[in-house]
């Protein structure tokens, strides 16, 4: 017979009658000895009065475990329901095994709670990302399917087919870009790609930003101005940098006129090094300033321009990764300013 195996029942039973007989024994031997009758009438009468006391401690510590046993239960039943309203409580004795065990549980049913709420987060989140791109690639492809139906099934002349081709062209390049887009932003919000802080000169990531601009800032003739003095250094992956600095000057050309003005401007601080970006641009609302940064977010009065509102996201979410930040101040009609802090 394995102990372990036993019911509460039955070891209070074996207890008991192992109490009883040892001390009925005890008693016998001393009578023997001692030839006197007190010695059996107290070998009768403490073993009823441990029985007693054993019948006592028995009731208590029933008690002790069916209190347990429900505030395990309930806990469980909390873990089972995922009811954010459960609280364990906390017991007087905070030293006894019991509260040791039912603290555990609690710990884990606040882990198990946390881990509920971020998968739901998650998951929310998943469903906003699958609902936008489904937004963003919805119109290009509309266009492409008309565009496709109208060669398809209409008689066009040569230049109108030329036209509707480099209709399909500027489309496809869209929804190439967008998908750039995404995997950038993918892969970098995974941990799949890991930012490589190097010390180099800020001078060379500002002129590689500049380089993606060059020719739509002629075409538009903005002109472009750069503050950098050449011996500024520090620690930061200059690949992505340049990837945020020159979204944050693609979107300067987008929507500053034509005769317009950006600069770039770097400054020396203590513990950062600030790089602005300026543009005469048509400004951002203040109402819409906390917004800009969110993934395809896009003021109503630019739809018609290009972008799919991926760009700004994506920058802060590279300066973010290697402990800067990005500012912005901005007024309607009279352009923006957009700081960026790296650690030096």
């Amino acid at each position: 017979m394995k102990v372990n195996h036993l019911s509460i029942k039955n070891l209070y039973v074996i207890v008991g009658c192992g109490t009883v007989l040892s001390m009925m024994a005890v008693a016998l031997v001393l009578y023997r000895f001692t030839g006197s009758r007190g010695v059996i009438l107290c070998g009768i009468l403490l073993p009823l009065c441990a029985l007693g006391w054993f019948f006592l401690l028995a009731v208590l510590l029933s008690r002790r475990l069916s209190a347990f046993t429900a505030d395990i239960c309930e806990t469980l039943d909390g873990m089972i329901s995922g009811s954010t309203e459960y609280d364990a409580g906390q017991m007087d004795d905070a030293e006894t095994l019991f509260a040791r065990i039912l603290h555990r549980l609690s710990r884990l049913y606040d882990i198990m709670k946390e881990n509920r709420q971020q998968a739901y987060k998650e998951r929310k989140e998943l469903q906003t990302l699958v609902s936008d791109i489904s937004h963003q690639v919805k119109t290009p492809v509309s266009n492409l399917q008309a565009v496709v139906d109208t060669l398809l099934l209409k008689e066009v002349t040569e230049q109108e087919r030329r036209d509707f081709l480099q209709g399909l062209r500027e489309q496809a390049d869209k929804l190439d870009f967008l998908f750039q887009a995404l995997i950038k932003t993918s892969r970098l919000e995974a941990g799949v790609i890991q930012l490589e802080k190097k010390r180099g000169r800020l001078y060379d990531t500002i002129a590689e930003a500049l380089s993606g601009i060059v020719y739509e800032a002629e075409r538009k003739n903005i002109g472009v101005t750069v503050e950098c003095p050449e011996d500024v250094e520090l620690l930061h992956d200059s690949k992505w940098t340049a990837e945020a600095l020159f979204n944050l000057l693609d979107n300067g050309v987008k929507y500053t006129a034509a005769g317009g003005k950006i600069g770039i401007s770097v400054e020396q601080w203590e513990i950062y090094v600030k790089i602005d970006v300026s543009d005469t641009g048509k400004g951002i609302a203040e109402s819409n300033q906390a917004s800009i940064f969110r993934r395809f977010y896009r003021e109503e009065e630019v739809h018609d321009e290009q972008g799919v509102g991926i760009g700004l996201y994506l920058a802060r979410e590279i300066i973010t990764k290697q402990g800067g930040y990005i500012k912005v101040v901005s007024e309607v009609g009279k352009g923006s300013v957009f700081s960026v802090f790296l650690p030096r």
